[in-house]
């Protein structure tokens, strides 16, 4: 796109010179300067011209390229070149074989079609641009001296804009002014990231003193900043003012395109980046297109079809070369002359020939297939759009289909992983529990309010008498209980509100503010708690007002009113007045300090000093007037750390303090507040800073107004207080912190609030001083501070903790000037400011922590427990602590308690290497026979283990896995660290091998670059079909890289939704997207393919025939209008219709029976094979099809084509009735489109008969189907051929699906049942036993023939290993089993007792069953379920005989003394029945407390 402004009449040379000096300067950075500078200027000298102006255009095509650029796009498919060349060879006379005309009307109608999709689609797009580009702004216009109207794709770099409150930003722009008196702007980035919430934006620091309204004239700075980039959350760069002097810019300083302003009645910014420049347009990469897997396996197949279709050309053309060849010198009479008059050699003759059968059988290679399968994937994916059950009410969001080239993937995947924040649990954190000073507050009466949202929401009574809470360590009796409690409480997430009609209001609500639900907000205080802070505030409140020094408040409750301050100030919230939800509350509280000279100016005209990074929220404004002494023009320039000082060093006069310790309240003037706190609303940038701003404001400590250099808390009996804030350092993800310095009101100190990660803030903790009682005291709330951050993990909360440090003015005022050099630093800033931060946040003093509970989403446990059952490894991915992790994951049953876990943490790639090698000897040992070899033989399959059909084993042994692998019931944790070292290039194998081994992977502490690396070593190495589900930015490169992305939309924004291919609301969807129309998908379109390759074969191949009886002349006894559209149009309907709605089973029993969607991923419906039977079918039939009509009209004198169109007819009928044996559910549009099929042909054929008597002489195909019509041996011959054809095929259906039915027609036997008996034997199926916690296997199944080696004996003594030391235990009455293996002899010779990972039905009374109850299904049963299905039992699940114990397996390895191998302890049944009772996830915490210390 040429832009405007440039001289055209420029020397070229200069222009390239000038251009080539820009583009090494734009290589590094883009320097910016104001465009009106030069508005009278040529267009070369603007120095912004090469940059790109903010029209969009996201359209392909112009007018003028449309053709060119379509063709060349549909050429790259390699049938299109084909076809055209075939159409193009028929235009050569010598091996013509159609009127080239006709020849070339497929592939223009084919190529047609496409060109019409595609310029639909360019036009919808052309006008969405138009719509955006046409949008108004207002521009600063020199000439007018004022801002004037401009569309928005007139806006240019340099340009100054005025934003008004709910405009769009058109560009990315810098923030010079805003009317906010803070200097600040609002702004929503919904469309940007999804996320409702506001987010703050600061005028650069050097425009922040302007006094009056920001005037462009005056405005002769240039900026330089980075190249435009696609990252959201950076942006890098200074601004020269003309004095020389530079100042920093960060990301809080532009606003970017998409984005809304809010709350800011006006702003003013220069154009930084335009149009497809801006980081909205960068991150907007559209739907992406990629090659299903099927289509890949398609391709093979058409290669092998040219191959046929080669092969007899060749044997037609050498026959054609013999026939003429026996003629010898003795022309026959009807020979050809060549176009020069001259007899052609034989040779010559065969050549032309085989070009000439190319065009006759060029139909064996299905054009028609590519277009039918686009058609058919948008008609799948609209369907799946039409789904209601996958529609979200509550967000008002239903499932969008991104890619509409892989819908049939879905059916074939092998591999989930899976991100835990967002995607597994809600995002929405509820504050749980914390503990302050060394004392635990358990929050009883608040987690029994959290339960009555699950009992509201529930359709069934809980079964806990805790109503599903959390329960208090030395409350419970037992570990089993623990973990019962743990299941019913997490089995269900919970809705904001009882009824559908207030789920509707809070979500209105909540649209006005993010992480604002009933359930977040009204949370109930501990008691206990609630009385020691209104304590500690009326003994403050009797100490200001006897004028007492603070110093003398016992430290325990000194910490806890620290702990609320901190929680209250220590955060980016944003407060909002309920009435206008985007409003902001502005009032300012003033300190009645005596001296508020130089002091308060300075302090008036301190921004907070933000590091980079750091999100500075304010919420409150000043409503005094700034100081009118100074001029409008002056620009003050940015604090300095003198100026800083010089505050600092002011010392305040007695009457602060006494005003500080006075009668009268102190922190606000006369005016009347009249909003009451609890009203505010609070705008949080993450659920976590919302969770704990709530649960202070419920013990009364509320946060009601945040400046730029202030803090307002209201706390109970002291009423409102401000704090000076003078410092923010943010949160980042490498700190895992965030710290405040404030002044504190009540003692003057300097104090430093920080809260993080616990793994972080506790190295931070200063050591006590342990000579002392008060540094034994300290020691001491360390410690069990430290046991509840454990036990609180183990609940599967996230942990934070809360830190306080008093600084002297000397120490802050050094820190300071150390931090604003590392601010104005250029280089290395960042390494810069995490040095300085640290500097400050050490030596700690500990306050407490709390603990948040991130709520399962709805219904995780029963998609998990059903893609499980569909043969899916599922693999979480997450960056939280191992311990929450794991706890999550047994609450989602990922982890199952009945599993061993494997957990792998080391501190050197040496230990990594050793700790895998031993993981390995592990599993070995454990569970493979003695010798390598047996072993092979015992595990041939892919899931053996869980292998749902033997009947298939053979053949999925051959699907796409790189070699056989075994599942066992072993769950594999690793954190961040390890997984670096797994993933080298040297450790890789041997972590895949240990990690496929494993039914449950969990990746803890991992970077987002790590998920992507373990989704492509996975899919590479493993070769199979791979799905990553995510909803955050940091989930995104996974997304991308495996072979099916999906984003879930949830509260992290819209990122990984953006950059996915399927986007859902829920995690629960992703159930009934894979199995059911995934299933669906996959078997359409594999059968589909298969059934084109089959027709088209069909209908060449008696062609080819004939050519026997025409001297292999290339003669065709079917007329050229049939051989052409017969694929075209008489046979294309009724496979679309039957591609787009057959149905093998119904989605209630395929969501029933997930065993059904291993069909899919073993490519069950298409396996090389079927090509090759589906061929040899298509010979045979069409072999009927020829011979049939033969001998009926030998010796008889009909004409060619009256013997030709009855065999074109039953050809067609014998494709529409094959089509009929192949669909498994008719419909209305079934019948209609095979009806509508024939009657065109039939119409075609008698309007062509009778309208062309001399279309191709000398052959007549006058009145040819008419008479035909009227002859009765036609007739007869349209009911004996088809069905002698189809004779094989409907008997091998018949029989397969009588004697050796496949699960899938298994499935669709039971949707003809009543839906009584289905139930039953669906319920028979699943056997449902009990409690899924119990130890006692809750499946019974056929056991597969033991393998050679491993026989009854042997099964019996691998049980016993597998046991070790430990007894069994019963889950009946905790009776130890002696001998286990012993109870089964008796059912050894026919069953064995297999734990499977299927458990109770969804929301099963989750408590052990009387021992009357888990009795396993009777032999009867079993033998009733072999009746009703005609099936054997063990074709349902069988599986090689595992342990039932649980046990936790950690892998210590010794000291450098030792000999270099691993030490198994297990943390098993018994270890656990200890004085407290322990929660099921404990294990894990147990297991983590010794992780592999490793010490090589």
């Amino acid at each position: 796109m040429a832009r405007e402004g440039e001289d055209t009449g420029m020397a070229k040379a200069s222009k390239a010179k000038s251009q080539r000096k820009k583009k090494t300067k734009e290589n590094k950075t883009r320097t910016v300067h104001a465009n009106m500078l030069y508005d009278h200027a040529k267009g070369e000298e603007n120095p912004n011209r090469h940059y790109a102006n903010n029209k969009i255009k996201t359209t392909k095509y112009t007018v003028l390229s449309f053709l060119p650029k379509n063709l060349f796009e549909q050429f790259h498919r390699f049938a299109n070149v084909y076809f055209v060349f075939i159409a193009l060879l028929n235009f050569v006379p010598v091996v013509n074989a159609f009127q080239p005309e006709l020849a070339l009307a497929p592939v223009v109608f084919i190529l047609s079609v496409t060109a019409i999709k595609d310029l639909w689609e360019d036009y919808r797009r052309h006008r969405s641009d138009k719509e955006i580009n046409h949008m108004d702004c207002l521009v600063y216009s020199r000439a007018d001296r004022r801002y004037v109207e401009k569309y928005w794709k007139e806006v240019r770099v340099g340009d100054f804009i005025r934003l008004r409150c709910n405009e769009i930003l058109p560009a990315d722009v810098l923030l010079l002014s805003s009317s906010d008196p803070d200097r600040l702007c609002h702004i929503e980035t919904a469309t940007l990231d999804g996320e409702t919430n506001l987010k703050q934006r600061q005028v650069v620091r050097s425009f922040f003193d302007l006094d009056c309204d920001f005037d462009p004239l005056k405005y002769n700075s240039v900026i330089e900043c980075e190249k435009p980039n696609n990252d959201l959350n950076r942006f890098r760069g200074y601004i020269i003012h003309r004095s020389g002097r530079r100042d920093a810019l960060y990301k809080e300083n532009l606003l970017l395109r998409g984005c809304t302003i809010r709350n800011t009645e006006e702003a003013v910014g220069i154009v930084i980046y335009a149009g497809h420049e801006t980081k909205a347009m960068l991150n907007n990469n559209g739907p992406r297109y990629k090659r299903s897997k099927l289509e890949r396996q398609m391709n093979v197949d058409v290669f092998w079809c040219v191959i046929i279709l080669l092969v007899m050309c060749l044997f037609a053309a050498v026959g054609h070369g013999l026939w003429m060849f026996q003629y010898g010198d003795k022309r026959p009479v009807f020979d050809v002359l060549s176009p020069e008059g001259t007899d052609l050699s034989p040779i010559m003759s065969a050549i032309y020939l085989f070009l000439t059968m190319i065009i006759v059988f060029q139909v064996l290679i299905p054009i028609s297939l590519f277009v039918s399968i686009e058609i058919v994937k948008i008609c799948q994916v609209y369907f799946i759009h039409q789904d209601m059950e996958l529609y979200d009410e509550e967000t008002d969001s239903h499932l969008q289909c991104r890619a509409l080239n892989i819908t049939e993937d879905l059916g074939q995947m092998q591999y989930i992983f899976s991100d835990k924040t967002g995607t597994l649990t809600e995002n929405k954190m509820v504050f749980r529990r914390c503990t302050v000073a060394g004392v635990e507050y358990s929050h009883d009466a608040n987690a029994r309010r959290l339960a009555m949202y699950q009992e509201m929401d529930s359709e069934e009574e809980e079964c806990t008498s805790h109503g599903g809470t959390l329960p208090r360590r030395d409350s419970v009796t037992s570990h089993q209980s623990a973990r019962v409690v743990l299941r019913s409480q997490s089995t269900k997430s919970h809705r904001r509100t009882g009824s559908r009609a207030e789920a509707k209001r809070a979500s209105i609500l909540s649209k006005h503010t993010a992480f604002s639900s009933p359930m977040e907000k009204d949370i109930t205080p501990d008691p206990q708690l609630l009385d020691k802070v209104n304590d500690c505030s009326s003994q403050l409140d009797f100490m200001r007002f006897h004028s007492q020094p603070m110093s003398q408040l016992p430290s325990d409750l000194a910490d806890i009113i620290d702990f609320f301050i901190a929680l209250t100030i220590c955060n980016t919230v944003v407060v909002s007045s309920p009435n206008q939800p985007r409003q902001k509350v502005r009032m300012r509280f003033e300190l009645k300090s005596p001296v508020k000279t130089i002091e308060d100016f300075i302090k008036r005209f301190t921004p907070s000093r933000l590091t980079s990074g750091s999100n500075n929220s304010s919420s409150s404004s000043l409503i005094t007037n700034r100081s009118s002494n100074k001029g409008c023009s002056s620009v003050l320039s940015s604090p300095s750390a003198e100026s800083t000082l010089t505050k600092l060093d002011e010392e305040q006069p007695p009457g602060g303090l006494e005003h500080a310790f006075g009668p009268v309240p102190p922190c606000y003037d006369g005016k009347a507040w009249n909003l009451e706190e609890g009203e505010l609303r609070y705008e949080a940038e993450s659920p976590d800073e919302a969770a704990l701003v709530y649960a202070a404001r419920a013990y009364k400590c509320s946060l009601v107004g945040r400046l730029p250099d202030q803090v307002t808390v209201e706390l109970p009996h002291l009423g409102k207080l401000s704090f000076e804030l003078l410092h923010t350092l943010g949160f980042d993800s490498t700190r895992k912190r965030m710290s405040v310095v404030v002044r504190h009101p009540l003692t003057d100190q300097i104090t430093v609030y920080t809260k993080g990660a616990d793994s972080v803030i506790m190295d931070l903790i200063k050591p006590p001083d342990t000579g002392n009682s008060k540094g034994k005291r300290q020691k001491k709330i360390v410690n069990r501070t430290q046991n509840y951050l454990n036990l609180y993990a183990a609940d599967g909360l996230r942990t934070l903790c809360i830190a306080k440090k008093i600084l002297t003015k000397e120490q802050y005022a050094c820190w300071l000037q150390h931090h604003l050099e590392a601010e104005t630093s250029i280089q290395g800033r960042e390494e810069l400011l995490f040095q300085s931060a640290l500097r400050l946040e050490t030596n700690l003093h500990l306050l407490g922590a709390t603990g948040i509970e991130d709520r399962l989403q709805d219904g995780v446990p029963e998609t998990i427990a059903s893609l499980r059952k569909a043969g899916l490894q599922i693999w979480v991915l997450t960056g939280d602590k191992q311990e929450t992790a794991v706890n999550i994951a047994y609450a989602c049953k990922l982890l199952d308690p009945e599993e061993e876990i494997l957990t792998l943490n080391a501190d050197s790639q040496e230990a990594c290497a050793l700790l895998l090698e031993e993981s390995l000897h592990y599993i070995q040992a454990k569970f493979l026979c003695s010798s390598a070899d047996q072993a092979a033989k015992a595990f041939h399959s892919n899931f053996a283990p869980f292998e749902l059909y033997p009947s298939s084993s053979a053949s999925s042994s051959s699907s796409s896995h790189a070699a056989p692998f075994t599942v066992h019931r072993l769950g594999l944790v690793i954190d961040g660290r390890t997984l670096a070292y797994a993933l080298d290039k040297s450790l890789e194998d041997k972590f895949l091998a240990v990690a496929r081994s494993c039914r449950a992977v969990l990746c803890c502490r991992s970077t987002p670059l790590q998920k992507s690396m373990v989704v492509k070593l996975v899919r590479n190495k493993l070769k199979v079909m791979t799905l990553a589900i995510g909803d955050g930015a940091n989930d995104v490169s996974m997304i991308q890289v495996a072979d099916v992305g999906v984003g879930i939309s949830g509260q992290e924004g819209m990122q990984a939704v953006m950059a996915s291919d399927f986007a859902l609301p829920r995690f629960r969807y992703l159930q009934k997207l894979l199995l059911v129309h995934g299933h669906w998908c996959y078997s359409r379109l594999a059968n589909m393919i298969l059934y084109f390759f089959y027709k088209n074969a069909m209908f060449v191949a008696l062609i080819f025939w004939y050519q026997f009886y025409c001297g292999f002349s290339g003669s065709a006894m079917i007329d050229q209008w049939y051989l052409i559209f017969f694929n075209l149009m008489f046979s294309a309907f009724p496979q679309l219709i039957t591609g787009t709605l057959d149905k093998d089973v119904s989605a209630e029993t395929l969501q029933q029976l997930p065993q059904l969607y291993v069909n899919g991923q073993n490519s069950e419906e298409y396996k090389p094979y079927m090509f090759w039977m589906n061929m040899i079918d298509a010979f045979y039939q069409s072999l009927i099809c020829f011979f049939i009509p033969y001998f009926a009209y030998a010796d008889s004198d009909v004409d060619l084509f009256t013997w030709g169109t009855p065999i074109t007819t039953l050809a067609l009928f014998t494709i529409l009735v094959h089509l009929g044996i192949e669909t498994k559910t008719w419909t209305w549009m079934n019948w209609l489109s095979i009806t509508f099929s024939i009657a065109l042909f039939f119409t075609v054929a008698l309007c062509y008969n009778a309208s062309c008597p001399t279309c191709y002489s000398p052959s007549n195909p006058y009145w040819t189907m008419q008479r035909l019509l009227q002859d009765p041996l036609f007739y007869l011959l349209c009911v004996i051929t088809p069905i002698t054809a189809l004779l094989p095929r409907y008997f091998y259906r018949a029989c397969q699906g009588t004697l050796f039915p496949s699960p899938v027609q298994v499935g669709r036997q039971l949707d003809k049942l009543p839906a009584e008996t289905r139930r039953n034997i669906l319920s028979l199926s699943r056997v449902k036993v009990g409690s899924p916690l119990s130890p006692k296997p809750p499946f019974l199944s056929l056991s597969k023939p033991s393998p050679q080696g491993c026989n009854k004996k042997d099964q019996r003594g691998f049980l016993k290993t597998s046991q070790g030391p430990v007894s069994q235990t019963d889950a009946e009455g905790g009776r130890s089993l002696p001998g286990a293996a012993d109870s089964e002899k008796g059912l050894s010779d026919l069953y064995t007792l297999v734990p499977t990972e299927i458990d109770t039905l969804p929301y099963t009374k989750d408590v052990p069953p009387p021992s009357g109850e888990s009795r396993p299904p009777s032999s009867k049963d079993l033998q009733c379920l072999n009746k009703t299905l005609d099936v054997s039992a063990s074709s349902w699940i069988t599986s090689t005989p595992l342990p039932t114990q649980t046990d936790s397996v950690q892998l210590n390895l010794p000291p450098d003394g030792d000999s270099q191998c691993a030490k198994y302890t297990r943390n098993s049944e018994e270890r656990l029945h200890s004085e407290h009772a322990v929660h099921p996830a404990r294990r894990a915490e147990l297991a983590a407390d010794q992780s592999l210390h490793t010490t090589l």
